[in-house]
């Protein structure tokens, strides 16, 4: 069976997949979703010093020191340039990248590079009294809900995971010169509901990196989809192990 290793995005934590850990270890797969540095119980830890670069190491820590193999690496949202990074570095340990409603980065580019309205929230992480802290969902539209989660309960649920985020986070560039990691599969999953105004998706190639067909799939729901879809997300995933 597979890895499936869940790697959340800014500003949540590990817990934001509690439901679909479950779902995925019934059908055999060993399930991991860490909780990255800066946040969830290591908020502590997070300072400008925090970037993409920290989180890339932490994913690569993880799958070198418990020697996972055969991973379905999942990036959420933000998590699309970890894991692109961790694949760049650990190609022959990924069986499949799946980036889920996530950053899709080329080599050298930051977040501010494949999703420009990110750089607003830069711009005011620097501009604030601590010069680098990005609370969460700084200067989106509230029509969204938060992160596209509108029920009561689940909001309150996901606002008590949330915690800032560095503007490192957002500065550092993914590096993607390995050509082995274009060997490895890539899946697609867009959240296509409450999208909000301004939020502009990459069209996906056609062909992927490794010459097959493009596979992209699609969820009728926000953006936190492992909240609002677990079991149908769960159901696209399980395809991939």
């Amino acid at each position: 069976m597979s890895t499936y290793l869940l790697v959340h995005g800014a500003w949540h934590s590990g817990e934001c997949w509690e439901r679909v850990v479950p779902l995925l270890a019934a059908a055999g797969h060993r399930v991991v979703a860490p909780t990255l540095t800066g946040y969830g119980d290591t908020a502590h830890l997070l300072g400008p010093e925090v970037g993409l670069d920290t989180h890339v190491d932490d994913i690569v820590g993880l799958i070198t020191e418990e020697d996972l193999t055969d991973v379905v690496l999942v990036g959420h949202s933000y998590a699309g340039l970890v894991i692109s990074s961790t694949a760049n570095q650990l190609p022959d340990r990924i069986s499949h990248l799946v980036y889920l409603d996530a950053m899709v980065p080329e080599h050298g580019e930051t977040a501010a590079d494949v999703m420009p309205f990110t750089q607003a929230m830069i711009d005011q992480g620097l501009a604030s009294e601590s010069g680098w802290r990005i609370p969460p969902l700084v200067g989106m539209d509230p029509s969204w809900g938060l992160f596209g989660v509108t029920d009561p309960a689940d909001v309150a649920w996901l606002r008590s995971m949330l915690s800032d985020q560095s503007v490192r986070c957002l500065q550092q560039p993914v590096r993607l010169d390995n050509p082995a990691v274009n060997a490895i599969p890539r899946t697609h999953i867009h959240c296509v509901a409450n999208v909000p105004p301004g939020m502009i998706r990459r069209p996906v190639p056609a062909i992927q990196p490794n010459g097959s067909p493009a596979q992209v799939w699609e969820l009728e729901t926000g953006h936190d989809c492992m909240i609002t879809m677990p079991g149908e997300l769960t159901e696209l995933l399980l395809k991939l192990g």
